[in-house]
């Protein structure tokens, strides 16, 4: 008589360069360790083993320059490269297609939800998340100035400001309109007390909303 043995976890590295996001996307697997083991949290640190799944969380990362979901793509660590996002733009999804993602899913996802996305992927699947509509991120997720009551995007429109971004390509960047992207930075100004960009960069850079550190470097090869 045949013993079936237990399928063993899928295997995930997590990619984004703010900390507090990747803490908050890894407690989102809490529930489902028997499906979905974090192999890498913190991805300066080397790795020389392949990982199932590289999740590419898209928080304030330069969507409409793709060099570095091509790397991950390209790297035989990573046996499937997924984008995690909240946009859902036509133009982003075809390009993470063409460069060879294996899965393009929502923020909006349930943590149930997101380990079943993944569990697809590694077994062959192509998964696109369908997002019909803007919807508020799943529970359990953060980002910074969550406790602060700056909502998801707003965050990344700050994160963005911070990284020195004019307004123009922060519209370019997260496919927002111009006026889409003023109304957000109207919103997030009358939240931290800010009335210069000058004064936001400076509340950004205190709290958090700097990039930590670059944690693609060594998935393209660097340390």
């Amino acid at each position: 008589m045949s013993i079936e043995r237990p399928t063993p976890p899928i295997t995930v590295a997590l990619v984004d360069d703010y900390d507090v996001v990747l803490r908050g996307l890894a407690h989102m697997f809490d529930e489902h360790p028997d499906r979905v083991v974090v192999a890498e949290i913190d991805a300066n640190t080397p790795r020389e083993q392949a990982v199932d799944v590289v999740l590419y969380d898209s928080f304030a990362q330069p969507e409409s320059d793709h060099h570095e979901i091509a790397a991950l793509v390209e790297n035989p660590r990573a046996r499937h490269v997924v984008v995690y996002t909240w946009n859902f733009h036509p133009k982003l999804i075809d390009a993470a297609r063409r460069l060879g993602v294996h899965g393009y899913l929502s923020k909006t996802l349930t943590a149930a939800e997101l380990v079943a996305a993944i569990e697809a992927v590694n077994a062959g699947e192509i998964v696109i998340s369908d997002q019909s509509r803007r919807a508020p991120s799943a529970p359990g997720l953060d980002w910074p100035g969550r406790l602060q009551g700056i909502t998801d995007r707003e965050s990344e429109i700050l994160a963005l400001i911070t990284q020195g971004k004019s307004n123009a390509e922060v519209a370019s960047l997260t496919y927002l309109s111009p006026n889409t992207v003023k109304s957000y930075i109207r919103s997030v100004y009358g939240k931290i007390g800010a009335s210069s960009r000058t004064q936001a960069v400076l509340y950004g850079v205190r709290h958090g909303f700097a990039p930590d550190v670059h944690r693609i470097d060594h998935w393209m090869g660097g340390p």
